[in-house]
Order: structure tokens, then sequence, then C-alpha cells
């Protein structure tokens, strides 16, 4: 059983906590022991799953730009070498290029020292395996074995390689589109493109020239490319509302044909079209299921919840594919795809709106790069017709208003709350007249109104990790969301529990 300290540090399917001094109240506990007991219980734990001695295990270690990431990439790779195990040292790497060495150079498994989007002076590591990234069940048998202090014997075979797999990475994306748009000049395939990238200092600025510049393309005013820790620019994340009007500004400063945004370490990915209009969240699911619905006529698309009623109706009506809803969680996402494909059912894709997405035909990898690297090919396909990746989704109906309120759970155990306001909430509104309840709904309680009452929907789930219920409302009039946000706050102005604000 984890005890409140190691409980504290699993997130979800990875492992984050404190790293790095520099903000009031928040204290280390990624400590540099800390690190080495959990290095100790991943190789445990992978020696277990492979089946293999410790000591002949093949592990790859790479970071993202973190401040923090060279001293726990120390601490990794020393407790990686006693034990015996052969280290390939990544140093700055994608987390997708990480998942990618278990493939190219057949490690057993692979760390990624990173913490997505948070800010600066935290860090995290994150695991994978040839199947894939691990599942919250693998993290809590790490860090039991870490906070029981387990650890292998200690040898002196171990040995550190360093390894420049990056460029092995972006090579393989450059073929990709050398083979995708098929150009008269096989390798400047996008010769005459104009295509900007914002990497928010994270380690996504390779992109520009490993891959974009080296195939032809202009990538002129591109902004934040150099790796930095401090992200003194804007949060790396293709959510924040900051990053991706530096990105929507590049491309109409630069009059690029097209702009890419990554988070810090490039699982996720958004873009931005030649008029400077976002392709993200909903836009985002959209294209990626037209270009991933190519030759999988029918598929079915996996998302998270929260997407708007117009995706399910563009996937399923302007596609011709079947949208199906889940939980919000990328990792939920993905394993449903699997889950689907194993049920003979065609899924080629698993999408996330926050802009993780995994394509089948890439391992179910959420993967920033192929990402944006599937909608720059697609570009140069249409371009070569004279039309526009614009035109793919241009039926896409989208909400004339929308947001989201998190509302805090006040009790401690804040999981029975959440779970017995939405167990009510359901009883609720199938009695109330007019409140409409999905029927493909996979996470809370999902209900749409007519157009007499809102002319929308709304959401209500329980956070994934957090004491939060995230409250998702969209409507198709104006002043529709504050109707509907009446109609749930009389429900739940009659519970308890909740921070209503």
């Amino acid at each position: 059983m984890l005890n409140s300290f190691y409980k504290g540090l699993k997130s979800g399917t990875d492992i984050r906590g404190v790293a790095s001094e520099g903000v009031a109240g928040q204290e280390i506990n990624l400590t540099n022991e800390v690190v080495a007991s959990i290095s100790n219980g991943f190789l445990l734990w992978l020696s277990e799953k492979v089946n293999k001695n410790v000591a002949d295990l093949k592990v790859s270690v790479g970071r993202d730009s973190r401040i923090s990431g060279p001293r726990i990439a120390q601490v990794v790779t020393t407790e990686f070498e006693k034990a015996g195990v052969k280290v390939m040292d990544c140093s700055l790497a994608s987390t997708p290029s990480m998942f990618m060495t278990t493939v190219d150079l057949e490690c057993d498994g692979a760390v990624q020292i990173t913490a997505s989007h948070h800010p600066f002076n935290r860090n995290g590591l994150k695991f994978f395996t040839r199947e894939g990234g691990l599942e919250g069940s693998d993290i809590e048998q790490i860090l039991q074995y870490a906070q029981d202090e387990k650890k292998p014997q200690a040898t002196d075979c171990g040995v550190i390689e360093q390894i420049d797999y990056m460029s092995r990475y972006c090579d393989h994306l450059c073929d990709i589109i050398k083979k995708g748009v098929k150009a008269e000049d096989y390798d400047h395939p996008l010769k005459g493109f104009k295509i900007v990238v914002d990497a928010g200092n994270g380690v996504g600025g390779f992109y520009a020239d490993r891959v974009l510049e080296k195939l032809g393309a202009d990538t002129k005013g591109s902004r934040y490319l150099e790796p930095d820790g401090m992200f003194p620019n804007h949060v790396p994340n293709p959510e924040n509302k900051q990053a991706m009007e530096s990105i929507c500004e590049a491309v109409k400063e630069a009059q690029a044909d097209l702009g890419v945004i990554f988070d810090t370490d490039v699982d996720r990915g958004g873009a931005v079209d030649k008029s400077g209009n976002e392709i993200n969240r909903n836009r985002l699911v959209a294209l990626a299921s037209a270009i991933a619905l190519e030759g999988n006529e029918g598929g079915t698309i996996v998302t998270d919840s929260i997407t708007s009623s117009g995706l399910k109706e563009f996937i399923e009506s302007d596609l011709k594919g079947k949208h199906y809803r889940y939980r919000r969680g990328y990792k939920n996402v993905i394993d449903k795809g699997l889950e689907l494909n194993a049920q003979g059912i065609n899924c080629p894709l698993a999408i996330e709106t926050s802009g993780h997405a995994a394509m089948r035909e890439n391992y179910f990898l959420d993967d920033g790069a192929y990402l944006c690297t599937k909608i720059i090919i697609k570009m140069a396909q249409l371009n070569k017709e004279g039309k526009s990746i614009e035109e793919l989704t241009a039926n896409l109906k989208e909400p004339v208003e929308e947001t989201e309120i998190r509302f805090s759970i006040t009790e401690k155990d804040f999981r029975p709350v959440g779970e017995k306001i939405i167990s009510d909430l359901m009883a609720y509104a199938e009695k109330e007249e007019g409140w409409n309840l999905a029927d493909d709904n996979r996470e809370g309680v999902r209900v749409s109104f007519d157009k007499d009452n809102g002319n929308g929907w709304f959401l209500l789930r329980l956070s994934v990790h957090d004491p939060i219920m995230p409250l998702n409302i969209e409507s198709d009039s104006q002043g529709g969301v504050e109707i509907i946000k009446a109609k749930v706050m009389s429900f739940l102005n009659t519970t308890t529990g909740l921070d209503l604000g």
C-alpha cells in the first residue's frame, strides 16, 4: 500500500513532482534519493515484464528541456549503470522518439524525463515498453518498489552509451513526407511552402530545421525553437490561449501556408491555417479524422468525452465514419482504440481534444510531430489539386458559444462525492422534461437541449486525477450557454461537497 508521499507522485500513468526550487510553498520531492528509488523500482518492474535479468536489460533515457532534466537524467542513468543495464543516453529528446527506441534500437524499455506542459519547477518520469506507455497499476507497482527501497543487485557490467537518436527519428519523419507527397523534386517535397513552428522553448524546435527545412520548406518566422527550461515566452501547450495566439500571430506575420505548435515534449501538437485560424480541439480532431479515414472507410474514431455535437455529425455524416466518445485521459482513449481493433473493429485513430493523437499506423503512439507531419503531407497533396487544407473541414459545425467551469470538491475523499453527484444528476436528468440524455456517453452525464431550451448540451464529469468536477457547456445560439448553465445549477445547488463559487 502506497503511503501519502509516494501516492502523491503518481499522476495517472506518469510520475510527477516538484524538482526545482523557485515556487513559493512547493518543496522539492523529486530528490536524488527519490529518483534513484524510482529508477530501481522501474528496473525491477521491467525485469518481470520482459522476463529478463536486470543485468541483461537495454534501456534508453531521454529528457525534455526542463532545468531539472540533466540532474534527474544523471541519477537515472547512474542507477541503471550500477544495476548492470546497457543504457542508451539520448539526452534532449521528444517523448514519442523515446518510445521509438524500443522499436528501432530494440530497447526493452525507455524512460523520458518530462512533466509535459507543467511549470518549470516540476518534472517527472514517463516509461515505455515495446507495447507502449504503462498503465496506472504499473506505476503503482514501481512506486511500491521505490517505497519499500527494493533495488536490483549491483554489478560492474553496466554501460552508458551516448546516442543521437533524434537524428534517426527526424530522418524517419522526412522519409514519411517524401513518400506521402511524391514531389517531382523527391528530396525536397516542401519546396515553395512556408511553414512556421512554435516550440515554446520545449524540445520541438528540431522540427523546423531537421525536418521542414531539410525538405525545402521556408521556416523563417518560426518562434522559440531554442530549448529553455524556464519557458520564458509562453507555456508550451496547444491548449494555452497565449501559446495559440503566438503561433497564429507568427503565421500572419510570416504569411505562412501553415503553422504548427507543440507542447514541451512533443507528444501533442496543434496547427494554424494560412489565414491564422486555429486548427485545434474539435477542428484538429475533425482534420485528423478526415486524414485517418482515407483508406479506412466506415472506420471508428475514438475521442474523449467533451467533443462537440458538430464533430460527431461531421465524422458520421461527412466522413461516413463512426464516432466513439470515451473518457478523458489520453491513455484511456488510446487503450479503447487498441481494444476496439482487438475486437475486429476498424479504428485507425484515437484522439483527445487536448492534442494527443494516436494513429494505428504509428503504433497508436500519441506523437505531435507525427500528427503535424500527416497534416503537412495532406496540405501538399491538396495543393497539387489547387485545394487547401481548410476545405477538408469546411462542413464542420462549431458552437456559437462554449465554456468550461471547474468546480472543486471540498471533501478530502473526493471520489465518492463526485460519483454520488454524477449518479444523482443522472436520475434527475431522466425525470426532467426536455433533458435528453446522450445514448453514446461513457463518462459523467451528458444532456442535450432543443432550440427553446438553450440549443446545446452540457457534460458534467469527475476529473481523472483531481478533486475537480469540470462542467462543459456548448450552445448553437447566442445566450444559450447561460440558459443551460442555469438548468444545471438548479440541480447543483441541491448537492453537497462542491464549491459552487
